[in-house]
C-alpha cells in the first residue's frame, strides 16, 4: 500500500493539497539555489521560464530543465521517425507549457517545419509568446476546443497532460486532437501506466487492474496536483479507432529516482 497515495487523497479531501505543494516547490527551489545561478551565470544566453512555470512542467533544476528537455526531444524526434516523414511538417505540442521541448524542434527537424504549441496556462502562453521565436503559440482553455482546421498537423504529442485530466477530458480531448491530426498522422502521448502501480492505494489498485481509470481530483483540473492513471486496458479502448503503432514501457531506474511514464503512438 502506497503511503503517499494514502496522504494524497487525505490532503485532498482536506483541501490542504495545494498548500502542500507550494511548500514542496519552495523546498526544491531552495535546494537547488546554487547550482541553478551557476547554470545561469554559464548560460547567459538561454531564456527560461519564471520558477513556477519551470515547477509546474518539470524540476525546478535549470540543466536539468533544459539538457533533458534537449535529449527528450531528440527522443521524441526519433519515434517520430519511425513512423512518419519528417521533411516540410506540421508538429502541434499539445499541453506545451513554457515550450520545455517544442523550443529544441526547430534546430532538430529544420526550419522547413512548422511549429505549434498549445496551453491553458495562459502565463506559460505569454512567456513562450515572449521569449521563444519560430513557433506559434496558442491559449486553449480546459474545454476540447482548438482554433485549427481539420486534418491540420502531421505530428501531434502531450507529454504528461492525460496524466492531469478526467475521464471525460480523455475522450474530449482526444477526439479533439484526433480532428486535427491529418489521415496517416502520427500522435504521442504519455501515460502513468504500471510503474506508478507503487504510488496507489490498496482501492486504486483494485480500480486499475480491473481496467478502469483512477483518477485523483479535489483540486483544479489540469494542474499537477490532479492525477490520472491508465491501466492499459484503457487506453486500448481510447485508442480504439486508431492504429496502435506503439506501447512503450520504459524501465524503472536502478536507484529509484524517478518513475518513468509510458508513451504511446498511434496512427490515425
Amino acid at each position: 500500500m502506497s503511503t503517499r497515495g494514502i496522504f494524497s487523497n487525505i490532503a485532498r479531501s482536506f483541501g490542504l493539497i495545494y498548500s502542500f505543494d507550494k511548500a514542496r516547490y519552495y523546498y526544491f527551489k531552495n535546494k537547488n539555489k546554487g547550482n541553478n545561478k551557476r547554470f545561469l551565470e554559464e548560460n547567459p544566453s538561454i531564456a527560461l521560464p519564471p520558477d513556477y512555470l519551470m515547477y509546474e512542467s518539470f524540476q525546478i533544476d535549470y540543466k536539468k530543465y533544459y539538457n533533458d528537455s534537449l535529449d527528450s526531444a531528440k527522443e521524441l524526434v526519433e519515434v517520430f521517425g519511425e513512423y512518419h516523414k519528417l521533411d516540410n511538417i506540421s508538429v502541434l505540442d499539445w499541453g506545451c507549457g513554457p515550450a520545455r521541448i517544442i523550443r529544441h524542434l526547430p534546430n532538430i527537424l529544420g526550419e522547413n517545419c512548422k511549429f505549434y504549441g498549445t496551453d491553458y496556462n495562459k502565463n506559460s502562453i505569454k512567456w513562450c509568446q515572449d521569449n521563444i521565436k519560430g513557433i506559434e503559440f496558442n491559449l486553449n482553455s480546459l474545454e476540447a476546443k482548438l482554433p485549427y482546421a481539420d486534418n491540420s498537423f502531421d505530428i501531434i504529442y502531450g507529454i504528461s497532460i492525460f496524466t492531469h485530466l478526467s475521464e471525460k477530458y480523455h475522450y474530449d480531448w482526444y477526439n479533439e486532437l484526433l480532428r486535427v491530426l491529418k489521415p496517416g498522422g502520427i500522435m504521442y502521448q504519455s501515460s502513468h501506466g504500471d510503474n506508478f502501480l507503487v504510488k496507489l492505494t490498496e482501492a486504486e489498485k483494485q480500480k486499475y487492474n480491473r481496467g478502469e481509470l483512477v483518477v485523483r481530483g479535489q483540486v483544479k483540473e489540469g494542474h499537477r496536483t490532479f492525477t490520472a492513471f491508465h491501466p492499459n486496458e484503457f487506453m486500448e479502448k481510447l485508442f480504439k479507432n486508431v492504429e496502435i503503432l506503439e506501447h512503450i514501457v520504459h524501465p524503472m531506474p536502478n536507484d529509484g529516482s524517478w518513475v518513468p511514464q509510458d508513451a504511446w503512438v498511434i496512427r490515425k
